[in-house]
């Protein structure tokens, strides 16, 4: 019988800003990808089983209590097992090499190294250490042998040293390790991957120390630089950090999240790879960090936009690789699947989708980069005018949407309201930053959008905006309309809206993207709540003066994290248990941006807004 997987939130996130990895509760590496965090794994037992790859480290006795804990506002792990011989303290990180040995050049280190060691506290505790790797989603069993005091494992492309403070010794497909840790005692064991075709130096497991250490003073000197004035620090604290841990470090651009195919329904198939950048994240993010002082890394992020869309708007993606790639194939992977939950995809077909609303996404990314005092290379303006004219000849066609349905093309409102962003933020650049442009014509094309939207966008009946022209179901992304300036809370139309989002599409105080059972996207009906949707609804209750509910709403969203403030995509309020991908940045932007509205006490603090 094949034993249950832990629960999503049961997994910390390690980060090195290029590669990421989950691990359990219970001590195992479930998930890494090296060298990017797009690459085939090198560990895949969060998809299937441990045949497809782990890393366990763990008392090999019966475990009395876990605890753990990053240290401090950093991403090293430190997780407690508690067991009738004692006690040891497991300490894991993705190392940032550069910043533990500054003075040697990052040329002498191998691409990306994951130090776990374990130190004796009390009693003396038996562990166990279990390592296989298996490369390409489990796909290649790797070849082991000795080398240079390490044990190296390649498969194809891909190479993994494996060498640590005690000897090791090779079994069938796997190092197992067994030892005696007393109070006071230190093992380390470091992994380092780097590509098959070349020679990497080996690290030293001496330095095991130095690495831990200077990973940890990274991010907490990047922590320290946050400004958040207002209750839930530690909660806001860590969602920047997330943000800054999915950042692709060479290149600027952040990923939706570093995991392949967690359920949005368990047994479901709502199934997807967030391991690529979306244009949408653009706004969330940048205004994320400019609003808490990171201006260097939202520079990076509008660069990176910049390379990414760099060409014709009409073969604008609304999603790109870390690099800025365009070719995102989808395809699906003989695994088990996370909890029998099937299929496994990688890669994601919606890259080549025609998403209206990204044109609105982008355009106010860069107005958000204006007002915070981002200078506008010129050819970036001349990117935008091309943009806003291509809006004003496409915003008629219908589009997949946010949600990014399989279903066809629709005339979603949503999509609408963002192409008149997008034109209205052209327009702005033009009056509140002097910028040159066809205003005139432009202010002809956003009045034309708005008209249909309320002619065509809003249920007479119940006074309230629709799904779509066609769909009269409501939609959470509606939620959005006031938080970009489209139109007021407390307008009829928009108040009618919000309620009929409270009563229809609000589970247990949490928000559904829309009725799956109602509504046609292509896929089975079934999945759990938005987080994001979720602080959204936060965001509009700030608006109509709710406070007191709107925190309330807040601290019960908050609540769904996990011990380490990490949050997936979805969260199911029947079992308790978070679903989708994880950690998800768009959860975590929402928290922060919900956060800075509910501290401020007022709408000054939300994500976006037309001024």
């Amino acid at each position: 019988m094949v034993p249950p997987q832990p629960f999503i939130e049961d997994y910390a996130f390690l980060s090195d800003m290029e590669s990421g990895a989950l691990v359990s509760r219970s001590g195992s590496v479930d998930w890494l990808c090296c060298p990017r965090f797009d690459s085939p794994s090198s560990f895949c037992a969060l998809l299937g089983d441990e045949s497809a790859g782990r890393w366990l480290i763990a008392p090999a006795t019966g475990v009395t209590s876990t605890s753990r804990s990053y240290r401090g506002d950093s991403f090293v792990l430190e997780t407690i097992f508690e067991t009738d011989e004692g006690s040891v303290l497991l300490i894991d990180c993705l190392a940032l090499e550069e910043h533990s040995r500054p003075n040697e050049p990052r040329a002498v280190f191998p691409e990306h190294i994951f130090v776990r060691m374990v130190v004796g506290l009390t009693g003396r505790v038996p562990m166990r250490m279990d390592y296989r790797p298996r490369f390409d989603y489990g796909a290649i069993v790797p070849w082991f042998r000795h080398h240079d005091g390490s044990v190296e494992a390649v498969g194809g492309p891909d190479a993994l040293d494996l060498v640590a403070s005690i000897p090791l010794e090779v079994g069938s497909g796997a190092v197992e390790v067994d030892c005696e840790v007393g109070a006071g005692d230190e093992v380390a064991f470091l992994m380092a991957y780097h590509r098959s075709h070349l020679e990497a130096p080996v690290p030293d497991p001496a330095n095991a120390r130095a690495l831990i250490e200077g990973t940890a003073g990274f991010w907490q000197e990047w922590a320290d630089r946050c400004r958040h004035e207002g209750a839930w620090r530690d909660q806001v604290v860590r969602s920047l950090l997330t943000l800054k841990s999915l950042t692709y470090a060479p290149s600027g651009g952040v990923v939706a999240a570093p995991t392949a195919s967690l359920p949005e329904e368990i047994g479901g198939s709502r199934n997807w790879d967030y391991r690529y950048c979306w244009l949408r994240d653009a706004t969330f993010t940048l205004d994320a960090l400019l609003d808490h002082g990171y201006s260097a890394e939202a520079r990076e992020w509008r660069d990176w936009l910049l390379r990414a869309v760099a060409g014709d708007p009409e073969e604008m993606q609304i999603m790109y690789g870390v690099l800025g790639e365009r070719r995102l194939i989808e395809f699906e992977l003989p695994l088990r699947g996370y909890a029998d939950s099937q299929p496994v995809r990688i890669g994601n077909a919606a890259y080549a989708q025609f998403q209206l609303d990204v044109y609105g996404e982008l355009m106010d990314s860069f107005h958000s980069g204006r007002r915070a005092g981002l200078e506008t290379p010129a050819h970036a303006w001349e990117l935008e005018k091309k943009i806003v004219d291509h809006v004003c000849r496409c915003w008629q066609e219908p589009d997949d949407g946010i949600w990014e349905v399989r279903s066809g093309a629709a005339h979603f409102v949503h999509s609408k309201v963002m192409a008149w962003i997008a034109i209205d933020r052209g327009i702005k650049a033009i009056e509140m930053f002097g910028a040159d442009g066809p205003v005139d014509e432009w202010k002809d094309t956003r009045a034309r959008i708005r008209q249909e939207i309320f002619e065509r966008g809003v249920d007479e009946n119940r006074r309230r905006f629709k799904r779509t022209y066609d769909d009269p179901e409501l939609d959470a992304s509606l939620l959005m309309l006031p938080l970009v300036g489209f139109i007021d809370a407390t307008d009829e139309i928009m108040a009618n809206t919000i309620a009929g989002v409270e009563q229809e599409l609000v589970v247990d105080g949490f928000v559904r993207r829309y009725r799956t059972e109602k509504v046609d996207d292509g896929l089975p009906p079934g999945e759990g709540t938005f987080l994001m949707c979720s602080f959204w609804l936060v965001d509009c209750l700030v608006l109509l003066g709710r406070q007191d509910e709107a925190r309330a709403h807040f601290e019960r969203l908050v609540a769904t994290g996990n011990d380490l403030h990490l949050f997936a995509e979805q969260y199911d309020s029947s079992s308790k248990r978070l679903l989708g991908n994880f950690p998800q940045a768009f959860s975590h932007v929402a928290l922060v941006t919900s956060a800075a509205a509910l501290s401020a006490g007022k709408a000054r603090g939300l994500r976006r807004g037309s001024a």
